[in-house]
């Protein structure tokens, strides 16, 4: 039985692709998603009156591990060198969106760190505002782009 599906070995079974073969490449990824808070949720956060502390600058950071991390959350993942990791978390009228950006040279894709790091600052956001907000949604997590060069 032989799959032409690259996570799959010849009996069906899961595996980690094989990227030997594949040549060092500049790589890079953008990903966003975004929260949907109360307005109230909104003025204790630009106010830093939650709580649990800064949302913004923990969420971000939270990201950042997060996208480091990729490799052991998702259990197919290449474990990357990655290059450069930003992740910002942007106040808008109906709630906060978090962007991403990854790098790395490898012979593997970043789009999965980019969204991880996306999804991780966000889950932080929920995390920090539960006790004061119990509407918050959490939504449109996707990839911007991915390029290799």
């Amino acid at each position: 039985m032989s799959s032409s599906f690259s996570h799959l070995d010849d009996q069906g079974k899961a595996q980690m692709v094989d990227v030997t073969q594949k040549p060092m490449q500049q790589r890079e990824a953008s990903a966003k998603g975004f929260i949907f808070l109360k307005p109230e949720t909104l003025d204790l956060i630009k106010q830093q009156l939650i709580k649990k502390g800064d949302v913004i600058t923990v969420a971000e950071i939270a990201g950042i591990q997060a996208a480091k991390k990729t490799h052991e959350l998702i259990p197919l993942c290449h474990p990357l060198s990655l290059t450069k990791i930003d992740v910002k978390a942007s106040i808008l009228e109906n709630g906060i969106e978090v962007t991403s950006l990854v790098k790395c040279v490898g012979q593997t894709g970043v789009e999965m760190e980019a969204l991880t790091a996306v999804s991780v600052a966000l889950l932080t956001i929920y995390d920090m505002c539960k006790a004061v907000d119990d509407s918050m949604v959490i939504s449109d997590i996707s990839l911007i782009y991915k390029t290799k060069k």
